[in-house]
């Protein structure tokens, strides 16, 4: 099945008619849509098909258990109202490389695999990652457990209607032992490539970066008979925080965003007895992200004791610096230079992915795919078709220079 069969047969799912944006969140009916999507594939192709512990699909040539495998792949979830291309094209170009490879009849020493990770938008239960971060260690089953999405609903009884076992979830480190190098596929969640003329690059590090939740308290009230002397408004703390993240963030050079919020009661005639924010943060270096979380809470408590507000802050995700592997990111520059006979840029990204996740387990690297508008999160989200199939290829050279050694 070509790369153009695969990609049109996957878009419907979870799209919306209103927005264009998808909806995949993990443990719905579009998740489990393209669950089955994945499966269809690696059956289709005579491959291995299992799901781990965590819920993760895997798809394998060769015998996994042989050890040293080369594990390619992404994430078929989204954000609300996402694009088509963050995670789903890692996973439509593991497969085409796979055809690829068979059609050049490429000879394989070592396992190939096939993963799609669950949940790594954390669009339902508010953390990024969580299959990878499961499988990883990095979250541990208590703190699954404890994850509630917008409805009240845990994450295990969205696991348990969807058809999955919550009480196996956990670290799974003999699988991790069997892998020995994993590539992720994605588009470029910037312009980089695009201003470099470029249509691949390799990844160099991940930014530091987190989620932190501002709870602003005050005092709910009528919106048409209470002075604006006698109002405890949280509203007006949250207003002005957004503009010192903004600020913050400028000036270190980084990034800050609220992008989310939650308002109690919500309604047009009452003042709010509760402002929920949640910022999201990002930077080239530890010092920078620090500062600018630091001067944003700062400037809250300010603004909160000025308006009679209390104000909590919890950091409910954090993610350090994440270098990856110099080896085998070399090895891709080699690989690929090889097959191409161009140079192939190696940038950065203020982007988190399951390949961050994974790198402190194993050997990890990126591919990336250029995005011509630098779009991402959105449903304006493109890569041109060409540009994708030479991302495929791209992997196809770099999986069979990996496996066959």
């Amino acid at each position: 099945m070509s790369f153009h069969s695969m990609w049109a047969e996957l878009l419907p799912v979870g799209r919306s008619s209103a927005s264009g944006g998808y909806r995949r969140y993990a443990w719905t009916g579009a998740d489990s849509d393209c669950r089955a999507w994945f499966r269809e594939q690696a059956e289709a192709r005579g491959l291995t098909y299992e799901t781990d512990r965590n819920g993760n699909q895997w798809a394998w040539l060769g015998d996994p258990a042989a050890g040293n495998a080369v594990v390619t792949g992404s994430h078929l979830d989204s954000v609300p109202d996402g694009g088509a291309f963050d995670g789903p094209l890692g996973v439509v170009s593991a497969f085409a490389a796979l055809d690829e490879l068979r059609g050049r009849g490429a000879r394989l020493t070592r396992p190939l695999g096939i993963v799609n990770f669950g949940d790594e938008e954390g669009a339902r239960f508010g953390l990024a990652c969580v299959g990878s971060r499961l499988t990883a260690g990095a979250l541990t089953v208590e703190q699954a457990h404890r994850l509630t999405d917008g409805d009240g609903v845990t994450l295990p009884r969205a696991m348990e209607a969807a058809g999955y076992d919550p009480d196996a979830i956990g670290p799974d480190p003999e699988r991790l032992d069997r892998i020995g190098a994993f590539v992720e596929l994605h588009v470029e969640q910037g312009r980089a490539l695009d201003l470099s003329g470029d249509r691949i690059g390799i990844a160099s590090a991940i930014w530091p970066h987190g989620r932190w939740r501002f709870d602003f308290r005050g005092e709910a009230n009528h919106a048409g008979t209470t002075r604006l002397a006698d109002r405890r408004d949280p509203m007006l703390s949250y207003a002005e925080t957004v503009l010192a993240a903004r600020r913050e963030a400028e000036l270190a050079g980084a990034v800050a965003t609220f992008g989310k919020i939650a308002v109690e009661p919500n309604g047009v005639n009452a003042i709010p007895s509760l402002v929920r924010g949640w910022l999201d943060s990002r930077a080239a270096d530890q010092e920078s992200l620090d500062t600018v979380v630091g001067g944003v809470e700062k400037a809250a408590r300010e603004y909160a004791a000025a308006h009679g507000v209390d104000l909590d802050v919890v950091r409910e995700s954090f993610t350090p610096v994440v270098e990856f592997d110099h080896a085998l990111r070399d090895e891709l520059a080699r690989l690929l230079g090889s097959a191409t006979e161009l140079r192939i840029p190696v940038l950065g990204t203020g982007a988190g992915h399951d390949a961050g996740i994974l790198s402190g387990r194993i050997p990890t690297a990126m591919l990336f795919v250029r995005n011509p508008t630098g779009v991402s999160h959105s449903p304006a989200e493109y890569a041109a078709e060409d540009d994708c199939v030479a991302g495929a290829s791209a992997l196809a050279d770099v999986l069979e220079g990996l496996a066959r050694t």
